[in-house]
């Protein structure tokens, strides 16, 4: 994605620093900012603005406050920002548990929020892709350990050597055109429900 294309979304209730990191943005070559000053109702207004990245600049923030963003990063999904004046280790841990991507303490200079926001977006996708793949490799243990009760159901019920139990189970798959971990998922509740054989 180009400068110039991102939905950044800006919030702020101080108005002079939201000034500052819209110029900021807008002059690494971001067009569509959008500044909001209350923080009332921000998921709603987070749903309509659909935003690409979030800026998010807490003047002395209590608890309460990191609190309801933190809830907030873990709901968008999105790269956020957060510029704070100080803030405690468990802040900080706090932010990171949260995804904030990228969390400043005592850090608002306009020259800055570029790098920033380039850092935030870089450390998102890694993040992402680095769940994404963790859930592919999670789904896919799941498969090989029901496709294994598959292939066991299909050795003791027909007398099948394991080889000849995966054959069946992808020759099914590719004739009903489903992926094999469903066939043998299906099997498995089958047999759950026809009641444990014999040797089991």
């Amino acid at each position: 994605m180009t400068a110039g294309s991102l939905t950044i979304l800006v919030i702020d209730e101080n108005r002079i620093r939201a000034s500052i990191i819209e110029a900021g943005l807008r002059d690494a070559g971001h067009r569509h900012v959008t500044v909001i000053h209350d923080v009332a109702g921000i998921a709603r207004r987070i749903a309509e603005i659909e935003p690409d990245v979030i800026v998010i600049d807490l003047e002395n923030p209590n608890r309460d406050m990191l609190e309801n963003m933190f809830q907030l990063s873990r709901a968008v999904k999105r790269p956020i920002a957060m510029f704070v004046d100080r803030a405690d280790q468990a802040s900080i841990e706090a932010a990171v548990d949260a995804g904030v991507s990228a969390y400043v303490v005592d850090g608002l200079k306009k020259e800055r929020i570029k790098p920033i926001l380039d850092m935030a977006i870089s450390r998102f996708n890694a993040f992402s892709r680095m769940a994404r793949e963790l859930e592919e490799a999670r789904s896919e243990l799941e498969n090989r350990k029901v496709i294994d009760r598959a292939k066991g159901i299909l050795m003791k019920s027909r007398g099948l050597s394991e080889e000849a139990a995966y054959a069946l189970l992808r020759k099914t798959a590719m004739n009903q055109n489903r992926k094999i971990a469903e066939i043998a998922q299906s099997l498995v509740t089958a047999a759950g429900l026809l009641g444990p054989l014999e040797g089991e």
